[in-house]
């Protein structure tokens, strides 16, 4: 007897980037931190699904790297602050600067992951996609 109530769960789908359709295609083809970028698939190994829905589409994902680059600079001036008590401007832009530049590719990866698994009307998860061909 087939099992019918086959559904993947999201969080691992985003951690791993995986299609939003299905949750088991890769949406990347290599790996966040490396000599050669981040190159993403353009279709969904496994169901298919276009990730970039129209144009420019992944402009929006500015913002929303963006925001994950403002909660990031807040929060670390609120641990320099609590941590150190420095007042000296100099070591809260040396700090910040240099976790904005290591965080960049987690940025850039994880708001195209979310646009596409929250932000985009229309896209949903379809647990049929899931099953094996």
């Amino acid at each position: 007897m087939e099992n019918t109530n086959y559904k993947l769960a999201a969080w691992p789908a985003i951690v791993h980037a995986k299609c939003p359709r299905c949750r088991r295609g890769d949406m990347f083809a290599n790996s966040m931190y490396g000599f050669h970028g981040q190159e993403m698939n353009k279709t969904c190994s496994h169901c298919n699904l276009s990730f970039e829905r129209e144009p420019g589409y992944f402009y929006v994902a500015m913002f929303v790297s963006y925001a994950f680059n403002v909660a990031e600079m807040v929060t670390l001036a609120v641990a320099i602050s609590v941590l150190t008590g420095s007042h000296n401007p100099w070591v809260y832009c040396g700090i910040i600067l240099g976790v904005v530049v290591l965080l960049a590719p987690f940025n850039f990866r994880y708001s195209r992951v979310l646009l596409l698994h929250w932000l985009t009307p229309g896209l949903h998860y379809v647990p049929e996609m899931s099953k094996d061909h």
